[in-house]
């Protein structure tokens, strides 16, 4: 029998979807008790590097969000932030694409399900929003050391059934209205959701073609353009990675997509010293 749809007039769904919080129908609801896991201290090997890069980047172990934002937690940060509502934003901060499927400042509407990840929102949204909850946006170091992890080993690209479920949502268009960030399966260390449902921002997007692993150099290497990127490629049959890095380097900041969430990330607090 197929499932029904309960409906609700438009004046009560804003209210809804804030309660459903609390009800486990969206955000942190969802989430399972704890918000975030752990993403241990490891290495991080850019794509293409310069040729006076590091071979490996050094992270430090963080808190990653295990699920990405949902459409319901946005809502109840637009709600408390009127600045950041679909009517009210700054051009500066956010482009004509900015929440585009929302019905409206405060009614997500029917393509935008309270457990599905938000998208169209800008990089100044989301780093607004992780701001508003004490965080940051992860760097794009530890992002890709966290989406690196399969199923059940540390290197998921040697992992078959996760290289699979990767390559095929890669290869599939973006749906219309997204499915819930619950259905999204687990990495080995918890995080859900890094891929299969949307693509994420990062807080450094914007050198993801830059040198110097984000430390601001100046240079540029002609090695990351063009055929000079395979020949500079750490792992030329990662075509995935190439994929997330051609989008960072074509994104700009004010800019939202229909396939472009984000989480957040927090610090480890520092060990408390032991007697």
């Amino acid at each position: 029998m197929p499932r029904r749809r309960l409906c609700f007039p438009r004046p009560l769904r804003p209210l809804l979807a804030v309660l459903g919080l609390a009800l486990g129908m969206g955000g942190h609801a969802l989430r399972g008790g704890e918000a975030s896991v752990i993403i241990p201290a490891g290495d991080y090997r850019p794509i293409t590097r310069a040729t006076s890069d590091p071979e490996a980047i050094a992270v430090a172990a963080f808190l990653l969000d295990i699920l990405p934002i949902t459409n319901a937690e946005f809502l109840a940060f637009v709600t408390a932030h009127p600045q950041w509502r679909r009517s009210r934003v700054s051009p500066l901060f956010a482009d004509e694409t900015y929440l585009r499927h929302w019905t409206g400042d405060l009614d997500p509407g029917p393509a935008a399900p309270a457990d599905a990840p938000v998208i169209n929102i800008s990089w100044f949204a989301a780093r607004a929003y992780a701001r508003a909850q004490t965080k940051r946006l992860p760097t794009l170091a530890e992002w890709e050391l966290a989406a690196a992890a399969g199923y059940t080993t540390p290197v998921g690209r040697d992992e078959p059934a996760f290289k699979q479920d990767l390559y095929t949502w890669l290869s599939a268009p973006t749906p219309e209205v997204l499915p819930s960030v619950a259905t999204a399966r687990a990495t080995l260390h918890g995080a859900r959701g890094l891929h299969g449902l949307v693509w994420e921002w990062v807080d450094d997007f914007d050198t993801a073609m830059v040198t110097g692993e984000s430390r601001a150099d100046v240079a540029t290497d002609q090695n990351l353009f063009c055929g000079g990127a395979a020949a500079s490629a750490t792992d030329p049959g990662d075509y995935a990675a190439f994929m997330r890095q051609a989008l960072r380097s074509s994104l700009k900041a004010r800019q939202g997509t229909s396939s472009l969430g984000f989480r957040c990330a927090t610090d480890l607090p520092p060990p408390s010293d032991q007697p």
